[in-house]
């Protein structure tokens, strides 16, 4: 855009700065591990401190259903990647099919996971209800970071659904493209972090055993 005095002000306009976007991503993603590394520290203390408890409540947990939630976060790691590669190959029809298949992927994810939910709190093993306030203190305190934790991390899935959901729009627009295409990027960033997470929670609460 040019001044009144005919000069060029080289950082006006609507100028995309890529590398910038991705900084800014890289250190939001900085603070999501931060976030999580401080939980998964107060699980190994309270591990350590009540071994036999953790142990014993871990067997009400569901490893085939944690492990089919492994595979299909796997599954969509590996199809965000593959729909980054196709619009940096100006293929957007391509990436488009693979970002839902993602989000296909986290919904997948979600439906599991509320079937699981929903049994342990038809249990009563959820904070607050009855059978929870009767277990020994080190069993209420597994089950207190479970739902805590994976609550959190669910919650991580939907808002990276939502930014999935964001880039197929903007997809379809045409405004990302082979020469714009940092958004999709970050968002491949953002899935992958939700992804480590989940491969660190399925052994620190399903495999103990």
């Amino acid at each position: 855009m040019k001044h009144h005095s005919g000069l060029v002000l080289p950082n006006s306009g609507h100028n995309r700065d890529a590398e910038a976007s991705k900084l800014g991503m890289w250190l939001f993603l900085f603070t999501e591990f931060l976030l999580f590394g401080g939980l998964f520290i107060v699980y190994m203390v309270y591990r350590m401190l009540n071994p036999e408890a953790f142990l014993a409540a871990s067997f009400q947990l569901n490893v085939t259903m944690g492990s089919i939630n492994t595979i299909v976060l796997l599954i969509s790691s590996m199809t965000i990647a593959m729909s980054i590669t196709a619009i940096q190959l100006g293929n957007s029809k391509k990436s488009i099919q693979l970002l839902m298949i993602t989000v296909a992927a986290s919904l997948v994810f979600m439906v599991i996971k509320y079937f699981e939910w929903s049994a342990k709190i038809h249990h009563g093993l959820f904070p607050g209800m009855a059978v929870f306030n009767q277990l020994p203190k080190g069993e209420s305190l597994f089950f207190y970071l479970y739902f805590f934790m994976t609550g959190l991390h669910a919650l991580h899935i939907l808002i990276g659904a939502t930014f999935i959901g964001v880039v197929i729009h903007r997809t379809k627009s045409g405004r990302l493209n082979a020469g714009n295409y940092s958004l999709t990027e970050n968002a491949g960033l953002y899935w992958h972090l939700v992804d480590i997470i989940w491969i660190y929670l399925f052994p620190l609460f399903y495999l103990i055993h």
